[in-house]
């Protein structure tokens, strides 16, 4: 069932038209990818660009613009806000400090990119994501936790925001 609501995501984003009506669907997906090289989660959110605009314009009350330069520096210091206010990453009981790196848009989604401080061996992994909650009520987030080649995944559906995978 989630891999199928993954690919119905992937679909949806891959339909210039669809994000050009109103979408029946709010979903979006967060990857959390352990890298045993610089032993640190990279982490990548994709979310429809109308529904991340519209998330940020409700939380800071001020409109943002993806696709428009000149609201570059604007998207970033509130992405940066954003994420650490609806994303939080544990890793054997311990918080981790979880930096924005940046992002990258098309014309229908944007990608949220996000790095945590290091972790040595990471067995139990927990998160609270919660974006877009702020504006939608029936808001989907599919999570894949991914560490040595080992996936997991957990659809979490408003107002569920709390997951856990032992590895």
């Amino acid at each position: 069932m989630k891999k199928i609501l993954f690919l119905l995501f992937v679909c949806f984003l891959s339909f210039s038209s669809f994000t050009k009506m109103i979408h029946p669907y709010h979903v979006g997906s967060v990857e959390i990818n352990y890298n045993p090289k610089s032993r640190t989660f990279e982490v990548t959110g994709r979310f429809f660009l109308d529904d991340l605009e519209n998330g940020l314009s409700k939380k800071y009350g001020k409109p943002f613009h993806f696709n428009d330069p000149k609201y570059k520096n604007q998207i970033n210091e509130a992405l940066k806000s954003y994420s650490s206010e609806y994303f939080k990453l544990k890793s054997d009981n311990q918080f981790l400090k979880v930096n924005y790196v940046g992002y990258e848009e098309d014309s229908e989604s944007v990608n949220v990119y996000l790095e945590s401080e290091k972790v040595e061996n990471p067995k139990k992994v927990e998160a609270a994501v919660s974006f877009l909650y702020n504006l939608f009520d029936d808001q989907i987030n599919l999570v894949h936790i991914i560490i040595n080649g080992n996936r997991k995944s957990e659809k979490l559906t408003y107002p569920n925001r709390y997951l856990y995978q032992q590895f």
